[in-house]
């Protein structure tokens, strides 16, 4: 059974040759490793927008939900370094959801909204027998800006930055759902927990935000499926250049190890919304890193762009590519079956 999104090639092949009509205000459409579209407004302002579907994971709250809504809609127009303002979205529900399960989940997308600054402007609310739990068939988040960085923009030279670390989202989801199996393996108490908490850190926002206002940042990613793996090879393959990763520099934290570990998967391909990869000028290396600890966001320089001849590679010579499939999904997909 085929999970997670289509195959690059498919896509390349079977979905980007069809993108409607071809108008001169796009100025990014649709391609790999591209979180948002820009569109020129002219007078020197742009357009960003960016959609995702997201549905309730079990083991959440709807607070969780609610939260996580909103910040990966919103993570992906802040990649560009504009700030996200206006959205919509699609609430699909079960035909038994019942009318104060429904509201709690809208008051918690426009709590989360309104934190952020993010006014809701539309969408659409029902019931879909398709459905198995409440989903969110889309949300669609804007922003407006007068600069802003190309997902395309890493340039040769630039140092790779990351925040946060590996495996965000996959332990943030997988501890809650293998919480018992994590304890009685061993798993210390204190780590399951911190592991499950991120949850809350699958977000970019305020990552993409401070690292754009703090320095020259030529590009930014929100390393989703395929983890931190995928999202730096997708920068340095939209950009045409090479990369090399310091392998021994990607610190992932003590609980994401646990996690992993315990479930052998691979943090470094593992789904991971809430780890923002960074393309710096050097000059402004110690400027990023400056600022995003002060906001207390963990990040670090873990390579360099290079020359397209170079390849995509760590620097013990090692080629880096993306897997196949990403290897949280037959894990949380094995939980789901084992419940019936």
């Amino acid at each position: 059974m085929a999970v997670g999104k289509i195959s690059d090639r498919f896509f390349s092949e079977r979905v980007r040759p069809h993108l409607g009509a071809r108008r001169n205000d796009v100025i990014v459409g649709p391609h790999l490793g591209t979180d948002a579209a820009v569109i020129d407004q002219g007078n020197g302002r742009v357009m960003v927008v960016a959609e995702d579907p997201i549905f309730l994971v079990p083991g959440v709250t709807i607070d969780d939900f609610g939260w996580y809504t909103v910040h990966i809609g919103a993570s992906d127009v802040a990649v560009t370094g504009v700030v996200p303002s206006h959205m919509t979205y699609s609430l699909l529900l079960p035909p038994d959801t019942g009318e104060e399960t429904i509201a709690e989940i809208v008051r918690a997308v426009s709590d989360t909204a309104k934190e952020l600054g993010i006014a809701i402007v539309g969408g659409h609310t029902g019931y879909a027998p398709v459905v198995v739990a409440p989903t969110i068939g889309g949300i669609t988040v804007f922003g407006w800006g007068d600069r802003y960085a190309s997902p395309a923009g890493a340039r040769e030279g630039d140092d790779l930055l990351i925040t946060k670390g590996p495996a965000i989202e996959a332990a943030g989801i997988l501890a809650r759902q293998y919480r018992e199996e994590l304890l009685a393996g061993g798993v210390a108490p204190h780590l399951v927990a911190r592991a499950a908490a991120h949850i809350r850190s699958m977000s970019v926002v305020q990552d993409a935000l401070t690292a754009f206002a703090a320095g020259e940042v030529h590009a930014m990613h929100d390393a989703t499926e395929g983890g931190l793996v995928r999202g730096s090879y997708e920068m340095a393959e939209s950009a045409a250049i090479g990369l090399r990763v310091e392998r021994d520099a990607i610190v992932v934290p003590e609980e994401i190890a646990a996690v992993c570990s315990f479930l052998n998967i691979d943090p470094l391909h593992s789904i991971s919304e809430g780890t923002l990869v960074a393309a710096v000028q050097p000059d402004s290396t110690a400027a990023v890193l400056g600022r995003l600890h002060e906001a207390g966001i963990p990040a670090w320089k873990i390579g360099r762009f290079t020359a397209r001849s170079a390849g995509i590679k760590f620097t013990d010579g090692e080629e880096i590519r993306p897997a196949a499939e990403d290897p949280f999904w037959n894990v949380f997909f094995a939980k789901l079956a084992a419940q019936g």
